[in-house]
């Protein structure tokens, strides 16, 4: 087990469309340390927000994926090749992505299909104008542009 710090283990709350339909069901999403293990995480959302954590799910152990959690279940489909590919038959994962897919809906979301709709938001051409760590990204133009106009 790592030995990190309290203010180590959560990096950041993640705010997407996603999240905000599961913070109106009591469940919040946090960037945490890599290295940090369930108890870790459990702990530090405890102290920090002063609340009682009922369970801790995170796609560690799979190696990345995508998962929907209603409180009682979890639908999971493990991408553990660079947390974007399956090693699993294409049935297999086809199986899995229409069991969490279903569940995201259950819980709410009115997309049509929301975690590939999700997957494209993280692209840089996705608006025409996108915020990401190395600046603001013109997708119209394909390059940086200033903040400032």
């Amino acid at each position: 087990m790592a030995e990190l710090r309290l203010e180590e283990v959560i990096r950041r709350p993640l705010i997407t469309e996603k999240n905000t339909w599961l913070m109106e069901k009591g469940q919040y999403t946090f960037e945490v340390h890599p290295e940090a293990n369930k108890l870790q995480i459990r702990q530090a959302v405890q102290e920090t927000f002063s609340v009682q954590v009922k369970a801790v799910n995170t796609l560690i152990e799979q190696k990345g994926g995508i998962c929907a959690v209603d409180g009682q279940n979890t639908a999971v489909l493990p991408l553990p090749v660079a947390g974007i590919m399956s090693t699993d038959d294409a049935h297999t994962v086809a199986q899995a992505y229409a069991h969490v897919d279903k569940m995201a809906k259950a819980l709410g979301s009115s997309l049509k299909a929301p975690f590939m709709t999700l997957s494209f938001m993280a692209l840089l051409v996705i608006p025409s104008l996108k915020l990401s760590d190395k600046g603001l990204f013109d997708g119209d133009k394909f390059t940086f542009t200033d903040v400032l106009t």
